[in-house]
């Protein structure tokens, strides 16, 4: 499963540790003009460095095309492309390789494969978006050329800031929530039943690291209202476009896209590393203390905001590929 779409199609790979990270996005439309300055300026925005709380592990991430793209265009075929690991030290994980870190994935993948990449958490590591986010970058720059954009940002509660500073003096760590509004989508994008737009659109963002909630429209908040309230009525515009005077439905209505905006909040775990003594166990079960060191986030937030735009991104651009199968 390390490949999402159906026409436009995503499979990452590598490990955190690993020669490098990389990907094959497949099913791109030739012809597509790629301004790769702005694809690396994207990529960018998920560097560490930028944000209080985020990981000193200084990883360029530089962007290598390996095919795909030839004279700035899209040829139609795969677009091969590597990110290069250049700043990781295992070192830092040998006491991890012989326990279970809680709310990682060392138990449960060791349980399944019977092997576990210790190694900054291997394949489980935060460290595979950035395959996500040039793949993204990539649909990003498509989608603008048929008018659609896609914009996340932190929901942003007074004083996270310093909150992140007071976590990490503790050793601790946040989580939070990110919001993403996709304009200009058409209506008509989504696959019922099994794939409707909004469950597309959940199963892409519950795939990032660190996810554990996510709701469109006015998701939850609609289980305490009555259907009056959050009824969208239908109205023709001005242009004689087809609308609705609200949109608690997150433009996205029997799981097609109705032309509205298509909005969406994202929840984040806290970091699970924390710089602090934990209690646990080895891989015998016996009872251990383990002293975490290294690098790591104290809160993802501002790094996540392009792996959301990007997953996003894909899954639009994929329905609308699609969207031009189902008719002529």
């Amino acid at each position: 499963m390390n490949t999402i779409g159906k026409i436009l199609t995503l499979t990452t790979f590598g490990e955190s540790h690993g020669p490098a990270m990389g990907g094959v996005l497949d099913g791109m439309p030739a012809s597509i003009e790629m301004d790769l300055e702005a694809l690396q300026r994207f990529v960018d925005r998920r560097r560490t460095g930028q944000s209080v709380g985020s990981s000193s592990r200084d990883e360029q991430d530089r962007v290598e095309v390996l095919s795909g793209i030839w004279q700035g265009k899209t040829l139609g075929t795969p677009i091969g492309f590597v990110v290069r690991n250049t700043d990781a030290r295992s070192a830092d994980y040998d006491e991890i390789a012989r326990c279970y870190r809680p709310n990682h994935a060392d138990y449960t993948w060791d349980v399944k494969y019977g092997i576990c990449d210790p190694r900054g958490g291997g394949r489980a590591s935060a460290r595979e978006t950035v395959a996500r986010v040039v793949a993204g970058g990539i649909a990003l720059q498509a989608l603008e050329i048929l008018g659609i954009t896609v914009e996340a940002e932190i929901v942003e509660e007074t004083g996270l800031e310093q909150a992140i500073v007071d976590a990490a003096r503790e050793g601790d760590t946040l989580g939070g929530i990110i919001s993403c509004t996709v304009k200009g989508v058409p209506a008509g994008l989504g696959e019922p039943v099994f794939g409707k737009l909004h469950a597309q659109l959940a199963a892409a963002m519950m795939s990032i690291p660190s996810v554990h909630g996510f709701e469109y429209g006015d998701g939850f908040d609609m289980a305490s209202r009555c259907g009056s309230e959050v009824m969208d009525r239908f109205v023709k515009r001005s242009d004689g476009t087809i609308g609705t005077e609200t949109n608690h439905s997150g433009g996205i209505q029997g799981g097609i896209s109705n032309g509205e905006d298509i909005v969406m909040r994202i929840a984040f775990k806290p970091v699970p590393t924390l710089m602090r003594d934990v209690l646990t166990i080895d891989r015998d079960g016996n009872p251990v203390t383990l002293h975490p060191h290294g690098r790591h986030d104290v809160c993802v937030l501002q790094r996540a905001l392009p792996v959301v735009e990007a997953m996003a991104a894909l899954v639009i651009l994929d329905n609308y590929l699609i969207k031009k199968t189902n008719v002529l």
